[in-house]
């Protein structure tokens, strides 16, 4: 079943249950922090964006996880196989970090000692700023970038755990923004311009159970002409009202049902994936290029991410029977365990 909720409303009641799970192509859910009732230790806010072309990809992250908050960068060269990730920690937040409640026409912004976020929102634009002193090697990283955001189509999910009723995922996935800027890191400066470059932003703002395995893909590029993008995703919470897969493309979004990411072998995930549909809208091969892998272990809590990036062909089927041809699109396809 994908439940299509198509009028503006509450995305919480008054006992902070969904109103409607379900998905929608436009931000129709109002989301106050002040509506949850389950724990406030449990409510997790963040924005994360991803820039990427065909040989770069620095990948934003701000997140305010109630008892723990995080700063976060991974810069990426797909020509020489590297990457590297670095995080900041701070504790207990709590809503410190003042979330924006809406994804359009707002404001994140965190300051501390070691690093400076800024990422805001205005009509049809979204600028960034982000420096993160001693990222890697003694060397600081600096990133300046702006987004181009025509009002356009974006996939947004809210759906529940079965086993929670006060437990949800809201999330809006934004494709397809033409992206310019660049990062230094020390006297190092890659340029990213908007002929090749895209930016994804993924708005997510909830109350999670504590142990979740989840399956998410995006990427976005040039294809027959027009901008394209996708964004997959499963295993996370109760999807029996929608799930968050869709494809775009020049602005108007065609729905998906179930979608699986089937590595060859999942021991070896740099080995290749074939990504389909139950609707046979998606028909990919996958062939990875690296593997941005993390694993924390402490104790209260545990993630395990592999977050694996490459390049998808095959065909996807559009909502007007449209079959589009992809040959060599930059993506990833993640696999992340969490407890917390």
């Amino acid at each position: 079943m994908q439940h299509e909720v198509t009028v503006i409303q509450d995305l919480l009641d008054s006992n902070g249950h969904l109103r409607e799970p379900g998905w929608a192509k436009k931000p129709v859910f109002n989301y106050r922090r002040k509506d949850i009732k389950a724990s406030r230790f449990r409510i997790k806010e963040w924005d994360y964006y991803l820039i990427l072309n065909d040989h770069h990809a620095i990948a934003l992250t701000l997140a305010d996880n109630s008892y723990m908050g995080m700063i976060s960068a991974s810069v990426l060269d797909f020509d020489s196989g590297t990457e590297h990730t670095g995080s900041i920690m701070t504790a207990f937040p709590m809503g410190k970090f003042k979330m924006p409640e809406t994804a359009d026409e707002s404001h994140c912004h965190f300051e501390n000692k070691r690093a400076k976020v800024d990422f805001l929102a205005t009509e049809g634009t979204r600028t960034i700023f982000f420096e993160y002193k001693n990222f890697w090697d003694g060397k600081d990283l600096h990133a300046e970038f702006t987004l181009t955001q025509p009002f356009e189509d974006r996939i947004v999910i809210a759906t529940p755990w079965k086993e929670d009723p006060k437990a949800f995922y809201y999330n809006q996935k934004i494709n397809c923004m033409p992206a310019k800027g660049f990062y230094t890191l020390g006297d190092h400066r890659v340029d990213f311009h908007e002929s090749d470059t895209f930016g994804t932003l993924d708005w997510g703002r909830g109350v999670w159970t504590r142990d979740n395995t989840w399956y998410w893909g995006s990427g976005n590029g040039w294809v027959e002409g027009g901008r394209f993008g996708f964004n997959f995703g499963y295993g996370f919470g109760d999807t029996s009202a929608a799930t968050e897969n869709a494809l775009l493309y020049e602005g108007m979004l065609t729905k998906v049902d179930e979608v699986k990411f089937l590595p060859s072998d999942p021991d070896h995930l740099l080995m290749p994936w074939r990504i389909e549909s139950n609707d046979d809208r998606v028909d990919l091969d996958f062939s990875p290029i690296l593997d941005r892998a993390a694993a924390i272990n402490a104790l209260i809590l545990s993630t395990d991410q592999h977050q694996v990036f490459g390049r998808v062909s095959g065909n996807v089927l559009l909502e007007n029977n449209r079959r589009l041809d992809i040959r060599d699109l930059t993506c990833f396809f993640e696999i992340v365990h969490n407890v917390y």
